[in-house]
C-alpha cells in the first residue's frame, strides 16, 4: 500500500448536494446459479427498526440500525459518519446523533458501495454533508455492474455520487483526531476502505471483515479472495491488543477476532481445496460439508455457509 498521505484541510462549511442512494442491499452476486433457488427477499419495514447507539469513548459512537454500523466521531469541528445504512432511516439516525452532539454533520465516508452502507447517503447530502469514497465506489454508483441474473444495474444520478474520492491515504484532522481513510484493495469489494481513528485506537472495517456469519467477497463489484486476505493482514498489523474493531456486522471486536477470521478463511479454503481436487462439483462440495468444523462457533453460521462455499469453490477452481 503506498504509505504517502494526502492531507486535505478544511476551513469552511462542507458543499451542499442532494445525492441520491444505492438502495441495493448488500447482496453479493452469487458464484453459480444453484439448483434450488434462494427464497425471495421480504420488503424491509423500516418503520419498526431502532437505532442503538453504543458510547465508545466521549466522543465516539457506534449507530445500529439496519444494514451497515455506522461509526460517529463527535466534537467542537463537527461531526463525521462512516456509512449511512438505507434511506429510511436518515430521519432515525439524524435523531439519535443528536442525542449525542449539538453539532453539524460534516463529513460521511462511504466503506464499500452497497446499499446499506450508502443508501442514506442523498438525505445527508440535502443536510449538507460532504461525502468521501474510494474512486473505484463512486465510479461502481455511476456505472453498476449487472445483477447475477443479467439485469442491468441502476446508475446513481450524478448528484448520488461522493464528491471527494480517493485512491491513496487520505487524512481527515477533525476533532482533535487524524483520522486515516485507507484503502484495501479488491477485498469485500474492489472500492473498500478502512478508517483509521488512531487517536481513539478504533479500526472502522467495513465489509471486508464482519464479525457475524461467515465472510462475504463480492465477486460482482471487484472482490477476491487474495484482495480480504490482504486486506484482513494489514488491517490485524495496524491494531494492538487493545484495538476495538468496528465490523461492517456484528458485535465490535479486537485483533484476535480479525485473526481468527483470516485463519477460518485459509482453514476452509483448503477444505474446499482438496475438493476441487477430486473434480467436484459445486453442489457436491456444498453437500460435503466443508465448514461443518466452524459452524458451531460461526453466529449465523446457517443462514451463510453455501454462499461461502460458492465463493470458495469459485475462488480455488480459478486458481487451477
Amino acid at each position: 500500500m503506498n504509505t504517502s498521505h494526502t492531507r486535505i484541510f478544511f476551513s469552511i462549511a462542507a458543499i451542499i448536494f442532494g445525492v441520491a442512494a444505492a438502495q441495493a442491499a448488500d447482496q453479493p452476486a452469487d458464484i453459480k446459479p444453484a439448483k434450488v433457488a434462494e427464497p425471495p427477499r421480504q420488503p424491509q419495514d423500516f418503520s419498526k427498526v431502532e437505532i442503538k447507539t453504543t458510547k465508545l469513548a466521549d466522543d465516539f459512537y457506534t449507530l445500529e440500525g439496519q444494514g451497515g454500523t455506522i461509526s460517529v466521531l463527535t466534537g467542537p469541528d463537527g461531526i463525521l459518519l462512516v456509512d449511512s445504512q438505507f434511506a429510511p432511516l436518515t430521519e432515525k439516525l439524524v435523531a439519535a446523533i443528536k442525542k449525542i452532539s449539538d453539532k453539524p454533520i460534516r463529513f460521511l465516508v462511504n466503506t464499500h458501495v452497497h446499499g446499506d452502507h450508502t443508501g442514506g447517503n442523498e438525505n445527508f447530502a440535502k443536510l449538507g454533508v460532504t461525502i468521501f469514497s474510494r474512486e473505484q465506489l463512486r465510479n461502481r454508483l455511476a456505472h453498476p455492474s449487472p445483477a447475477p441474473d443479467g439485469t442491468p444495474g441502476k446508475p446513481a444520478p450524478a448528484v448520488a455520487l461522493p464528491v471527494v474520492t480517493y485512491d491513496d491515504p487520505v487524512t481527515l484532522h477533525l476533532d482533535g483526531e487524524d483520522v486515516l481513510l485507507l484503502p484495501i484493495r479488491k477485498a469485500h469489494t474492489d472500492g473498500d476502505t478502512l478508517v483509521s481513528f488512531p487517536g481513539h485506537n478504533i479500526l472502522a472495517v467495513g465489509d471486508y471483515f464482519r464479525s457475524v456469519g461467515y465472510p462475504i467477497v463480492d465477486l460482482n463489484n471487484g472482490g477476491s479472495l487474495a484482495g480480504i486476505l490482504e486486506g484482513l493482514k494489514a488491517t490485524i498489523d495496524r491494531a494492538n491488543a487493545n484495538t476495538k474493531i468496528i465490523p461492517g456486522h456484528g458485535p465490535i471486536t479486537d485483533r484476535n477476532g480479525l485473526i481468527a477470521q483470516r485463519d477460518l478463511i485459509l482453514a476452509a479454503r483448503d477444505k474446499v481445496a482438496a475438493l476441487v481436487a477430486q473434480n467436484k462439483t459445486v453442489d457436491e462440495v456444498i453437500a460435503a460439508k466443508p465448514t461443518a468444523d466452524f459452524d458451531a462457533r460461526v453466529p449465523q453460521s446457517a443462514q451463510s455457509s453455501e454462499r461461502f462455499i460458492k465463493w470458495l469453490y469459485a475462488e480455488v477452481k480459478a486458481g487451477h
